[in-house]
């Protein structure tokens, strides 16, 4: 997102990062060379993008002085590493666990995420709502034979699934639960595809056309294509 920002806005960001405490507009125009009408407008479009507020006032003897810090939102646009934490963590539960075991890890991890978000079964459309939130960019398409498939335009783990395919047992699990059902996954981005496609298998017709509470149990392994 920063890189989408000018840059008198980058830098004016950077400066508040190094001062947790919030700067004024004096020391802001002071510091990157600028007017205090430039330093307002571009402190009143960052505040309307989330990426800055209003924090403390600070007395000064005379005219109390407002202070500008950076919001969380704007924190995590600088530099995160958590993929890298992500890929070691995984690599050292393979290591004490065993590869089974850190693959059943994962589909439990996708049911309880599906718990998270619904105690009951839903439909494809529910499905993609959820996976929208999260970011997977994902929709219902209908083939031509009426059979219903949930496709995928972002894959939210594609770094961390690419070095570590087992992350898509969390994806098969989360649909999976969510629909009461096992999937299919036909079509996988790690694997070369343009999106990632599922395919929901219900696993008794009757169980779709009455309400389930969603279970922990573990559920057969469905492993991807």
């Amino acid at each position: 997102m920063l890189e989408g920002l000018g840059r008198t806005q980058q830098d004016l960001l950077n400066a508040l990062l190094h001062h947790a405490r919030g700067m004024s507009i004096d020391e802001l125009a002071d510091r990157l060379a600028v007017t205090r009408t430039a330093i307002r407008q571009h402190l009143a479009a960052l505040e309307r993008d989330g990426l800055v507020l209003r924090g403390e006032t600070r007395p000064t003897g005379r005219r109390p002085e407002q202070l500008y810090r950076l919001t969380d939102h704007a924190r995590e646009q600088f530099p995160r590493q958590y993929q890298m934490l992500a890929s070691v963590l995984i690599d050292e539960v393979a290591d004490i666990l065993g590869p089974e075991a850190l693959a059943s890890l994962m589909r439990s991890m996708g049911r309880k995420l599906a718990l998270d978000r619904e105690s009951r079964v839903v439909d494809e459309a529910k499905i993609v709502q959820h996976m929208n939130e999260a970011g997977y960019e994902a929709e219902v398409f209908f083939r031509s034979s009426g059979d219903k498939e949930i496709v995928a335009h972002n894959c939210v783990f594609h770094r961390l699934a690419a070095a570590h395919p087992v992350v898509c047992e969390l994806d098969l699990a989360l649909i999976g639960a969510l629909g009461g059902g096992e999937v299919d996954h036909t079509e996988c981005m790690v694997r070369g595809g343009h999106v990632c496609r599922f395919k929901l298998r219900p696993i008794e017709d009757q169980e779709r056309s009455e309400p389930t509470v969603l279970s922990l149990q573990p559920a057969p392994a469905q492993k991807p294509d």
